[in-house]
């Protein structure tokens, strides 16, 4: 039991380790990161039930199984949260024994900092221009990014549409372009 719970916790920690730090500004990036290596662990239980009723002499071997299932992914998922929040936020968290509690608390806290950042991107992308500062494709490259952000924030587009905001952003001398673009 021993080798098998240190290698449960050097597989956690590298899991850990490749999950982007939640720094109070990158709720859904660290949310879906979260999700996805406590999945790829198979720890995701307890984020997805509630916790199980307590096991009595009249369980069944499997509740047994499950409880203890639930209570390790419980755990482990605690620690995997723990571990990719940072220190100064981790203090604003109230501290539950639920990894779903735990997750909602976080979410409560700091989603209204995602639907600012979200205006933001937003805004940014609307009111980006071609300046020839530098070149076409990273000019495009970075309002894609922009877009690419705003689905990681729930607000996902139609690739008709950036390639619209893409086209306005262009300056005047790119109106045949424009203009030859919308008549296909």
């Amino acid at each position: 039991m021993a080798n098998y719970d240190s290698a449960s916790a050097i597989l956690l920690h590298s899991h850990a380790s490749s999950v982007s730090v939640f720094n109070g500004l990158n709720f859904s990036e660290w949310c879906e990161q979260v999700e996805f290596h406590l999945g790829v662990l198979d720890l995701h239980l307890a984020l997805l039930k509630d916790k199980p009723a307590a096991i009595t002499d009249s369980s069944s071997e499997e509740e047994k199984l499950y409880n203890k299932a639930w209570e390790r992914s419980n755990r482990l998922s605690l620690k995997l949260l723990r571990m990719t929040i940072a220190n100064n936020i981790k203090t604003t968290i109230p501290q539950t024994e639920s990894a779903k509690e735990y997750l909602k608390f976080v979410e409560e806290c700091f989603r209204s900092a995602d639907k600012s950042l979200a205006g933001t991107l937003m805004a940014q992308l609307t009111t980006i221009k071609f300046d020839w500062s530098r070149g076409m494709q990273e000019h495009i490259i970075e309002m894609s990014n922009i877009a690419a952000s705003l689905k990681t924030l729930g607000m996902a587009m139609e690739d008709s549409f950036l390639v619209q905001f893409i086209l306005n952003s262009l300056p005047p001398n790119y109106g045949p372009f424009q203009i030859n673009y919308n008549t296909i």
